[in-house]
């Protein structure tokens, strides 16, 4: 490779295109959904393009201004990406309360960066280089931040033969599926030649909270100051990262195994292949045959409610479900045992599940010290190959690659993407420390798995 430095060349911050109307520079109040992570990272999540071949005379100075219109257009209707966090506290009793300002509204922020990097550099590579990283901003930054740093910051960072747009966005303001929502919104734009109807977009936002019934909409911490729950995280292990390909014949043989194997159809694609990473990387941590082993799977909670949440609902309704055994259960087992723990983990995580846990939140208000959800023995399933990734294509075709940046990463997290080619194929981003690498990439059951591709 040559030079890994990342250049940043210019930043601005980018304001909706038009003038809010009253009804949206009301407050938007934060759920007991996010609100447990007021010390969580933000997430990133990017795309890697060529640049197109057949456009001769490619100009970056015309595509950046592009990229900036499109974008204050799309902000037009995503105006709470423009804004700030705000908190409204009282001594007595105590009371914080959270929530987004669209009043406070200086805009997104977008960068221009460069890099002496081709594509081939970013792809070929066994481990995801660490430069990577740098295409995204605000790497150290919690969603308490969003009060006064931008609550997205979008960073085009120029490869010598491509470019790659990196999203950073407060997890408490959106999660993946609104992440991936908003997107796809911004290249619906982008493409658009629909200028005179205000950019009009085929799937509106929806920003209206959703509230437990005969509870209060506006949701108060117990405390005064934000010294008494914000705990930032620890300096992050040394891992590896890596991508594996699952092919769709390799993901469908899976899933046919893990159904055989317990008789049933009810176990899907993701639970199969879940199933599989949690048993290999349980495999070459070595773990005493007593400890406990877990599997957990990051979900989203609309479709989950009732009556259900539309998937325009923007905001970050998650929850983590999980499988937990001993290893010694574990590796006496089949993968379709495995699978099923996961399967009956989600299964079991309904309307009543979720209403029982908001009820509990709100006896007991806590916000989460993010170094404790990552434990030693766990396997953490993040993100979904069921974003449409790949239909973000901003005028240059479909991406090469998706990426993701330094945050929200430890031993044992797993990040979904879906497969560049559909049909069901995944890719899985792996981080592990090195030594447990190194034994999943000699791992039989693994090695089999992907030889299927």
């Amino acid at each position: 490779m040559t030079s890994q430095t990342v250049r940043r060349v210019s930043e601005c911050f980018i304001k909706p295109l038009h003038d809010l109307s009253q009804d949206t520079k009301q407050p938007i109040y934060l759920t007991p959904f996010e609100l447990p992570f007021l010390n969580g990272n933000y997430s990133q999540k990017g795309l890697l393009f060529t640049k197109p071949p057949e456009i001769q005379d490619f100009s970056i100075t015309d595509f950046l201004e592009h990229l900036r219109h499109s974008l204050s257009a799309t902000l037009t209707h995503f105006y709470p990406l423009a804004a700030r966090l705000a908190t409204r506290k009282q001594e007595t009793p105590p009371s914080y309360v959270i929530y987004i300002d669209p009043e406070n509204s200086p805009g997104a922020k977008f960068v221009y960066a460069t890099v002496d990097l081709t594509v081939s550099d970013i792809l070929t590579a066994g481990d995801v280089p660490s430069v990577v990283h740098s295409f995204f901003d605000l790497n150290d930054a919690i969603n308490h931040d969003g009060h006064t740093l931008p609550l997205l910051s979008i960073q085009v960072t120029e490869l010598t033969d491509g470019i790659f747009i990196g999203g950073s966005v407060n997890h408490l303001l959106a999660d993946g599926t609104s992440f991936w929502h908003f997107m796809a919104a911004w290249s619906e734009i982008f493409t658009s030649k629909d200028h005179k109807n205000g950019y009009l977009i085929s799937r509106p936002p929806i920003f209206k909270r959703w509230v437990l019934e005969g509870s209060d909409p506006i949701t108060s911490l117990p405390f005064t100051h934000q010294d008494q729950f914000i705990a930032r995280s620890e300096k992050p292990q040394l891992i590896k990262e890596r991508f594996f390909h699952f092919s769709t014949a390799a993901v469908s043989k899976l899933k046919a195994k893990a159904n055989n194997e317990c008789n049933t159809q009810k176990i899907s694609s993701l639970q199969a292949v879940s199933a599989l990473l949690w048993r290999c990387v349980t495999r070459v941590r070595h773990q005493a045959p007593n400890s406990e082993t877990v599997c957990k799977l990051v979900v989203s909670n609309r479709r989950r409610l009732k009556p259900p949440l539309f998937d325009d609902y923007f905001g970050s309704p998650i929850d983590t479900v999980g499988g937990t055994t001993t290893v010694e259960d574990l590796m006496a087992h089949g993968l379709g045992w495995a699978a099923l723990r996961i399967h009956e983990a989600v299964a079991n995580h309904n309307d009543e599940a979720v209403k029982k846990w908001v009820e509990s939140w709100y006896k007991n208000p806590v916000v989460y010290k993010i170094n404790g959800l990552f434990h030693p023995n766990t396997t953490h399933i993040g993100s979904s190959p069921r974003f449409d990734m790949y239909g973000c294509e901003f005028g240059l075709g479909k991406a090469v690659a998706a990426r993701s940046g330094f945050v929200n990463k430890a031993d044992g997290k797993m990040t979904m993407y879906p497969g560049r080619e559909g049909g069901g194929s995944m890719d899985v981003e792996v981080c592990l420390l090195p030594e447990y690498m190194m034994g999943l990439e000699c791992d039989q059951e693994f090695v089999t798995a992907i030889k299927n591709n």
